[in-house]
Order: C-alpha cells, then sequence, then structure tokens
C-alpha cells in the first residue's frame, strides 16, 4: 500500500498551491543546502537524517549536509533554524518533541507554530510496550489487570521527564483507567533498558530500535505496539488499540521544517523532492529496519498533525501535572 499512498503523496505536492512551474523555482537550489538535527549524533533523528539526506541531494541537485546542533532538549538547533534565512538553504529534521514543547517548557523563547514552516512529514514509528519476563503478563489486558490489583506496585521507565516515552505511557495510564504507576526517569536510552533487563524497572514504552534485540533474544517481553498498525519490524506483536483500549494512539515523528516565510515553491519543491524520495525501495526498507514507516504529506495536512498533537500532549501534560525537572 505504501508505494501508492507515496504517488499520492508526490502528485498531491505537484498539484499544490505551494507548488508552481518549473521554471519559475529553477534557480533553487544553487549551493548546499544545512539540514539541522538539533540532537547528538547516535539518536533517532540523526539516523532518520543520515538515511533521508543522500535521496534528498540527488532529488534536488546539490548537497544537503548534515548539522547536529544538540542542547537543551532540542531548543537550541531549533532556534538556529529559527533565525537563519528563509531561504530554503537552513532546514529543520525534528521529533515529535516540538509537539510537546508548548506545553511542557514554559519559557520556550520561540512559538513551534508560528516560528516554523511545516513542510513534510517523514517517517512515523510506534513505541514497543516492554516488560521485564518476569512480570506475569503476556498481554496488554493482563498488565492492566496486574497493576489495578496492585496499585503503585510497578514502576516504568521514560526517556526522561517531559519525554515522548513518558507522555505516551501516561496516555496509557490514564487511558487505561488511571493505572497508579511510578515513573523512574533515565538520561538515556541505555540507562533505562538495563534497568529494565535487571527488573529495577517492570515496564516502558520504548523504541523499537531500543528493545527489538532484547526481546528476540528473551531479556525483554513485548506485548504491544502503541501505534495505529502493527509494526513492519515485529508485526506478531498486537497494537494496544487491537488489545484492550480501541483507537488509542501513541506514535512519534520526524519531519522537515523551514523558518517561517520561506516562499511557498521553495517548500513545495523541498516537499515534492521528499515524497519522491520516500518512494525509494531502498530507502523504505531502511527506515522500516530501524523501526520507521514512511510518512510523507503535504504542509497543511503537517501543520494539521502538529496543532493536533500540541492539543493532545497538552491535555496529557495538564492531567498527569508534569512539570520541568529542577
Amino acid at each position: 500500500m505504501y508505494p501508492v499512498r507515496l504517488l499520492f503523496a508526490v502528485l498531491a505536492f505537484i498539484g499544490s498551491p505551494l507548488s508552481v512551474p518549473a521554471a519559475a523555482a529553477s534557480d533553487y537550489p544553487s549551493r548546499p543546502i544545512r539540514l539541522i538535527v538539533p540532537y547528538a549524533p547516535g539518536g533517532s533523528a540523526d539516523a532518520v537524517a543520515r538515511l533521508v539526506a543522500p535521496g534528498l541531494a540527488e532529488r534536488l541537485g546539490q548537497p544537503v549536509v548534515i548539522d547536529n546542533r544538540s542542547g537543551a532538549a532540542g531548543s537550541i538547533g531549533t532556534e538556529a533554524v529559527i533565525r537563519a534565512p528563509a531561504d530554503g538553504y537552513t532546514l529543520l529534521l525534528h521529533t515529535s518533541i516540538l509537539a510537546i514543547d508548548p506545553s511542557f517548557k514554559p519559557n520556550l523563547r520561540y512559538d513551534v507554530q508560528r516560528d516554523l514552516a511545516p513542510v513534510s512529514m517523514l517517517v512515523t514509528g510506534a513505541y514497543l510496550v516492554v516488560v521485564n519476563p518476569a512480570l506475569p503478563v503476556r498481554s496488554i489486558p493482563e498488565l492492566i489487570a496486574h497493576a489495578k490489583a496492585r496499585p503503585g506496585a510497578l514502576a516504568y521507565g521514560s526517556h526522561g521527564v517531559g519525554s515522548s516515552t513518558q507522555l505516551a505511557m501516561e496516555l496509557f495510564r490514564i487511558s487505561a483507567g488511571r493505572l497508579e504507576l511510578r515513573h523512574i526517569p533515565f538520561r538515556t536510552a541505555a540507562q533505562l533498558v538495563t534497568s529494565l533487563v535487571s527488573n529495577d524497572i517492570q515496564l516502558a514504552f520504548d523504541t523499537v530500535p531500543g528493545s527489538r534485540e532484547l526481546v528476540l533474544n528473551g531479556q525483554l517481553r513485548a506485548i504491544a505496539v502503541s501505534g495505529p498498525s502493527r509494526t513492519a519490524a515485529m508485526p506478531e506483536v498486537p497494537t494496544i488499540a487491537e488489545a484492550a483500549i480501541p483507537g488509542f494512539e501513541a506514535s512519534s515523528w520526524h519531519g522537515l521544517f523551514a523558518p517561517r516565510g520561506t516562499d511557498g515553491a521553495i517548500i513545495g519543491r523541498v516537499g515534492a523532492a521528499t515524497a519522491a524520495m520516500l518512494a525509494n525501495p531502498d530507502v523504505q526498507a531502511k527506515l522500516r529496519h530501524i523501526g520507521m514507516e514512511p510518512a510523507p504529506n503535504t504542509p497543511e495536512q503537517f501543520a494539521a498533525r502538529l496543532a493536533a498533537d500540541i492539543a493532545t500532549w497538552g491535555q496529557v501534560i495538564r492531567q498527569a501535572n508534569i512539570q520541568p525537572e529542577g
């Protein structure tokens, strides 16, 4: 189904109001494009950037140079893009953390929706619900029943206070009847899985690449995925929605943004190149290997998804009373 959907995405860009005849945008790009990733090398955003940059460069006819600008949980790199000239030569590859920041960071120095221009989503990714094998549960209904029978006994880990993995678990906890679970935040993904394997914590929402091998070798047990459909990386694992909570979804995304004010013709050209690149079977296979699904869309569709996620995660933050540390 993806090749057909991706073809429609390409056609959507070609027919979009943002696109113009090739002659009108023929001078862009005329020099290398800087792709700022607001996280250090080695993380999921960096991995996605390194998979998509060559394909974008090929279709745009200029090098796409990755610039890792880590710090302040993504804010430093984001601000660098917002301050850059709105000429299409500085782009941002960010994650769905952008939809959490407005509600979680009270002193944010920019407005995500005002200061950034969505170009296209790149990929979506579900989380694995993983438990220590010593926990006597093999499904989401069993986990819910076990937690309700032992209020406060189970501890879950996350990638930090206000992280997407904490919010995904909090959405699940609330949706399952306000389960009483203890939250243990970790500074790194490696610390989280180490504590989960050693049974210091009992469960977590983790990325597919972060836990898949540990599940396959029996050190962890995967009982569900959090997305709207099963993941190609582990198709035998059911979704939370099909197992127990109809309509449940907690998934991450990575996407491209430009500084607000960037010409629509340039955004249209980058978007069309993105959709064409993601239609490449080799790129799709590499992305699915790390648990990601290609998900290009138009700037309007991406802006709507961003707005919906800001509303969802803002509500979760308020209901769970999640406060920044310090």
